[in-house]
């Protein structure tokens, strides 16, 4: 069985998120998009399909989609329209490491995920913001 079958084609909800303003002021995303990204609650739903996985990120503002390869470097354009490298690898048997570079910034997002919810941690510089992302049911 493929890593993280076991969470695949669930949809879990934010529900809540700490410091997110200050990880998208860091990255210099714009005043009013930060506004939007503070106020929607993204939806999030992993696919896998072989050795090929897919996160999907729903919200009333956008949908945005990355399909990767556990290892393998890929160009990824971020919600908020900056284009970065990016690497994702898997930790553990339930734990998603992705690294992007791009923009002059280093990026780290690691998804953890549990059998209720996706503990999501997003560093970049000394900034850390924590999302919670509980299963629907």
């Amino acid at each position: 069985m493929a890593a993280l079958q076991a969470f695949a084609n669930k949809k879990y909800k934010l529900d809540s998120s700490e410091n997110f303003d200050d990880f998208m002021k860091a990255l210099g995303v714009s005043f009013v998009t930060r506004q939007v990204g503070n106020a929607v609650s993204p939806v999030v739903h992993l696919t896998v399909d072989g050795d090929k996985y897919t996160l999907t990120s729903t919200s009333s503002f956008k949908t945005s989609t990355i399909s990767f390869k556990l290892g393998e470097p890929f160009d990824q354009e971020t919600p908020d329209g900056r284009k970065v490298k990016a690497t994702i690898t898997l930790e553990g048997d339930n734990t998603l490491v992705e690294n992007q570079e791009g923009s002059g910034k280093t990026t780290k997002i690691v998804r953890e995920f549990s059998a209720n919810e996706i503990k999501m941690i997003l560093t970049v510089d000394n900034i850390v913001c924590t999302r919670i992302y509980k299963l629907q049911e």
